[in-house]
């Protein structure tokens, strides 16, 4: 029973973790301050790494076997693409959404930040067979995510220091800002 903990499931894990926290008091305490602690600690050159291979490893072959006829009509190899695309943003972008109902903005904006920085290098330093069949797709993902963040976060501070970041780290696509 030396390393009880290190032979439980995730899902043992987690169960026991709401145990703890129902519990209330300093136990609770430990555990919410903990789990903030592991939401603040990552970089943002690190997300956007893993969103870089995320989309670059994609099979262009993948793109092609979903697109095509299909029971109640057609698939272009666009909506293909845009489909697993997606998919594999969606952990990413769930995150930002975690972040803001959490009420962490500042770990939301540098999230976003990480989400667009590895959506812009993989529209400009990709060499997949897949950037090929996806074309803007990427871009317009990171543009969607760029106006719900801007929806939810109308602190001045917050978007002068966000479109500087673009402005800086994704200069090709500082167009995209609106003045204000």
């Amino acid at each position: 029973m030396t390393d009880v903990i290190g032979k439980l499931t995730s899902e043992q894990a987690l169960e026991i973790v709401e145990r703890l926290c129902r519990k209330g008091g300093d136990i609770r305490d430990a555990v919410v301050a903990e789990a903030m602690s592991l939401l603040t600690e990552f970089r943002l050159d690190d997300v956007a790494e893993e969103v870089f291979d995320a989309i670059d490893l994609i099979d262009a072959q993948d793109c092609r076997d979903q697109a095509g006829a299909l029971r109640d009509g057609y698939m272009s190899p666009d909506e293909a693409a845009l489909d697993i695309i997606e998919e594999e943003l969606q952990p990413f972008f769930d995150q930002v959404e975690r972040y803001h109902e959490l009420g962490m903005a500042e770990q939301e904006a540098t999230y976003s930040m990480a989400v667009i920085l590895g959506i812009y290098r993989f529209e400009h330093e990709s060499k997949s067979e897949f950037k090929k069949l996806a074309e803007d797709l990427p871009a317009q993902c990171a543009a969607r995510l760029l106006e719900e963040w801007r929806a939810r976060n109308s602190e001045q501070g917050g978007i002068d220091a966000m479109y500087a970041f673009i402005r800086e780290r994704c200069p090709k696509w500082a167009s995209w800002l609106k003045d204000e």
